[in-house]
């Protein structure tokens, strides 16, 4: 039975070719690229790689090439001629000749000229002129030097070294001559002694004769100092010589002057924490509390003792303090100590320009003199002080909180308590006792706590005045502030709600405290900027229950009336605590709908109702003052106000909405019952508190009143003119108003006042028109978008994209092409940089080791060269 013959693999055919000879020794260097499967006829040229081989022959190539390039850089074999002229065949050979020796002599010009000096100054050296001294006629030539070298002439060494007694008495064999002797070391010595004996004693002649000359000057003065007794004073000179003009200083001398007498800056006092602040505060509030109750008990005030001054190791203790009218100038005249006030200012010096010396000069003692008394009297200053705060010890003016109510009675319990204390150590009486304390009791107290309830609140403000009122809570805000503790916080944010809520039943009251509410409003402000989230959900949940009320009366009844003084005030305060220009505020903008919810649906019945409606009004135009918000249920009220005060409704012209009607049952509210009552009307504001009461007796209050609501309408009419003019839609929107006021509202009934008001609002809104173009269709069409819709392109062979044509396939195939190209390139170019980056690292480490080697034998020469220069010390020794 024959064996089946077994399949040869493609190793058995590479080692069985030609180059299995060649790489029989290495059989690792060839790699075999595998086939997914084999084509019947065709031929495979890369069935076997060698990338060792490759490898080495791109070496090789790129040693030929690319090393040769880098070696023979920056390097020339080739001889250029870069003389002047040499390559151009216009030029004359005498022309080039004549160019080539200019240059020349200019290089040679320029060399030379480079450190040269001026020629035309003379440069000198001890007198000697330098150009005579470069020409060296003095030297000898190599003929005539001395047979003995290296010896220096004693002229040359006298000149240069300045002679010496050693170097002297070497001589040459020139000297021998008729040159002096040298002196001895000795000689010099003694010669040195002399000339000093000799200069003492010419300066003791010179002092002896100074001397005498002294006593004859003395003598000779003596002699005439008689005639000199009678000198006259410098104020009798003055008067016998004529008066001479004073010289003008000029602008710089008198700003200088200026700047010297100029205030300096003082160093101020550091700048405190929000909580040290308060932490003074209630300190000083707890200090005044304790005088109180003192005085209550009928106890003495005791000052608060002073604490010593530190005295440092150094001090004289003599910081003495005079009073003001004890402190008297210290001057002499004539040697005598002038006690006055007045002080004669004869003797101040000759001449005017010594006058003004001594004036700067006094002017400089007083200012240290001042700068002393400053120094000195800071204790005094200390004491003043504690005496201020002892006067001012009862008196709560130093807080920003308190409003000017709060100053005037914190004043008069100040004036009271300085009369008290005006006469220190004085023993009272029993009368004076008893009236410092009722006094005492009849004060505030300066510390409370924090009320837990709105009971306790209404407790502790109860019965006393509107300013006792503000100064109690600022107090208590003091007492409570929220660095002091850590429940004060939440205290005070309760004090807030408790605030609020008092506010509103002072406004349910009757009659209403509004006076009160005006005075506690700069508390709660305050109050609501320290904890703004607690301050909006209180307003918050007010303005919640009064729309659920608001809209249970809709449902119910199907109306709902005006809401209560006390809603006001707190639509009042929202405006005050919170900003209105906002475009979306977490409180003003539910505040502002419910306003216009009120003003949409709210049905207008009676006179109270048209005061309510218009204080509503004056609210939400508070709220857009800045904004310019656009409020159409703001303007349908306002029409509906005046449509209520004309008379004939038949023909209007214009159109009403809810919560008017165009004829009915309180269609006539505004409309007045006596022509001739506006004769005696006076033009008022609208008090607040008729939104809650109003009582009209007969029919004049009643037109009275109706004209004031009338005014105060047409007031507001005018404001949203001013407000509204700059908007596109003015015109259609003060339309209505336009026609009433024009055509149905009778100006002669109704007095000047209103009469001048309405021409001015109807010449606000014939004074903007607006003309608006009708829409019409364009007369282009119009260029519709590009649209981006997607190309399709059949997808054949296995997800390769073909061209459809025969360009289209030459393009496919060109760019195919190209990009092979092109990363064969990329992959060359990559592996030159590798091969020329390997390079230059040899080359730099052939470098570094020859340099080490050079630094190693230089290092072993020295270490010889010191060997043996130790050996040969150790040998000396």
């Amino acid at each position: 039975m024959v064996k089946p013959q077994k399949k040869r693999s493609l190793v058995d055919k590479v080692r069985k070719s030609k180059t299995s000879a060649e790489i029989k020794n290495n059989p690792f260097e060839v790699k075999i690229n595998r086939k997914k499967f084999e084509v019947l006829g065709r031929k495979s040229k890369h069935d076997v790689g060698l990338p060792g081989v490759s490898r080495s022959k791109a070496i090789n190539k790129r040693k030929d090439t690319l090393l040769k390039e880098h070696q023979n850089k920056h390097k020339s074999n080739k001889f250029i001629d870069r003389r002047f002229g040499e390559y151009d065949t216009n030029m004359d050979p005498e022309d080039k000749i004549l160019e080539r020796f200019s240059m020349e002599r200019q290089k040679q010009h320029d060399k030379k000229d480079m450190f040269n000096l001026n020629e035309e100054e003379e440069l000198t050296h001890y007198g000697q002129s330098l150009a005579e001294m470069e020409k060296f006629n003095d030297l000898m030539d190599s003929d005539s030097e001395p047979d003995e070298k290296g010896l220096l002439s004693a002229e040359l060494t006298r000149s240069h070294f300045g002679g010496g007694g050693g170097l002297l008495r070497k001589k040459t064999g020139d000297d021998k001559g008729g040159a002096p002797r040298a002196k001895s070391r000795q000689e010099l010595i003694e010669e040195l002694i002399q000339k000093s004996k000799l200069q003492k004693r010419e300066r003791q002649v010179q002092k002896e004769e100074t001397f005498e000359l002294t006593e004859k000057l003395d003598k000779d003065w003596k002699s005439i100092q008689a005639l000199l007794a009678n000198k006259p004073s410098k104020a009798q000179r003055d008067e016998l010589q004529p008066e001479k003009p004073k010289a003008q200083l000029d602008e710089y001398d008198m700003m200088v002057r200026e700047l010297g007498f100029e205030m300096k800056a003082a160093p101020s006092e550091k700048l405190k924490t929000p909580e040290e602040l308060a932490r003074e505060e209630r300190e000083r509030l707890q200090r005044l509390e304790a005088d109180r109750l003192r005085r209550m008990l009928g106890d003495a005030v005791e000052s608060a003792p002073k604490a010593p001054a530190h005295l440092s190791a150094d001090d004289l203790n003599d910081g003495f303090i005079l009073d003001k009218d004890d402190q008297k100038a210290l001057s002499y005249k004539d040697g005598k100590w002038l006690s006055g006030e007045g002080e004669d200012k004869g003797d101040e010096g000759d001449d005017e320009g010594e006058d003004e010396e001594g004036e700067g000069e006094e002017e400089e003692e007083e200012e240290e003199d001042d700068g002393e008394g400053v120094a000195m009297g800071d204790d005094d200053e200390d004491g003043d002080e504690d005496d201020d705060e002892e006067a001012d010890s009862h008196s709560d003016l130093d807080s920003e909180q308190e409003s000017g109510e709060e100053a005037e009675i914190m004043e008069k319990e100040e004036e009271e308590e300085e009369e008290e204390e005006a006469a220190p150590g004085v023993i009272l009486t029993e009368e004076e006792l008893k009236a410092q304390q009722e006094a005492a009791k009849s004060e505030l107290p300066y510390t409370f706590t924090a009320p837990e309830n709105q009971g306790e609140f209404v407790a502790l403000l109860k019965g006393h005045s509107p300013e006792h009122q503000c100064v109690i809570l600022a107090r208590t805000q003091k007492c409570n502030h929220p660095s002091l503790a850590v429940g004060n916080k939440l205290k005070l944010q309760k004090l807030f709600g408790f605030l609020l809520e008092y506010m509103g039943d002072l406004a349910s009251s009757s009659p209403p405290e509004l006076n009160t509410i005006d005075k506690l409003i700069p508390q709660l402000y305050d109050m609501g900027q320290m904890f703004p989230d607690a301050a909006s959900k209180a307003l918050r949940s007010v303005l919640a229950d009064a729309s659920h009320g608001m809209e249970e009366d809709l449902e119910g009844s199907g109306g709902s009336p005006f809401p209560t003084l006390d809603m006001l005030v707190y639509l009042k305060v929202v405006a005050l605590l919170f900003p209105t220009s906002d475009y979306r505020h977490p409180v003003t903008t539910p505040a502002l709908l419910f306003i216009c919810q009120i003003l949409s649906k709210c049905p207008v019945t009676s006179l109270q109702d048209v005061t309510s409606g218009l204080v509503l009004c004056c609210l939400a135009l508070e709220y857009v003052s800045l904004s310019k918000r656009l409020l159409p249920e703001l303007l349908n009220f306002l029409c509906g106000i005046l449509h209520l005060a004309v008379s004939d409704k038949t023909s209007t012209g214009y159109s009403v909405v809810p919560p008017f009607r165009h004829a009915g049952k309180h269609s006539h509210l505004l409309l007045l019952s006596e022509p001739q009552s506006s004769a005696t009307w006076i033009n008022h504001t609208l008090p607040l508190a008729l939104t809650q009461h109003l009582e009209l007796t007969d029919n004049l209050h009643r037109d009275h009143h109706r004209m004031t609501c009338l005014f105060t309408c047409l007031d507001l009419v005018k404001h949203c003119c001013w407000l509204y003019k700059d908007s596109a839609s003015f015109t259609a929107l003060f339309q209505p108003i336009h026609t009433l006021l024009s055509k149905h509202l009778l100006l002669q009934t109704h007095p000047e006042v209103l009469q001048e008001l309405i021409i001015e609002i109807l010449a606000a809104i014939d004074c903007s028109p607006r003309h608006h173009n009708p829409l019409v269709f364009e007369k282009q069409k119009p260029i519709p978008l590009r649209m981006f819709t997607p190309k399709i392109v059949e997808v054949l062979d296995y997800g390769k994209r073909r061209g459809n044509t025969k360009e289209q396939k030459e393009s496919e195939r060109t760019k195919h092409k190209y990009k092979k190209e092109f990363k064969g390139a990329l992959r060359e170019i990559r592996k030159d940089n590798r091969f020329m980056a390997r390079e230059k690292l040899q080359e730099t480490m052939s470098r570094d080791s020859e340099r080490k080697r050079k630094v190693k034998e230089l290092y072993g020469s020295l270490g010889t060269q010191e060997g043996e220069w130790k050996a040969l010390r150790r040998r000396k020794k």
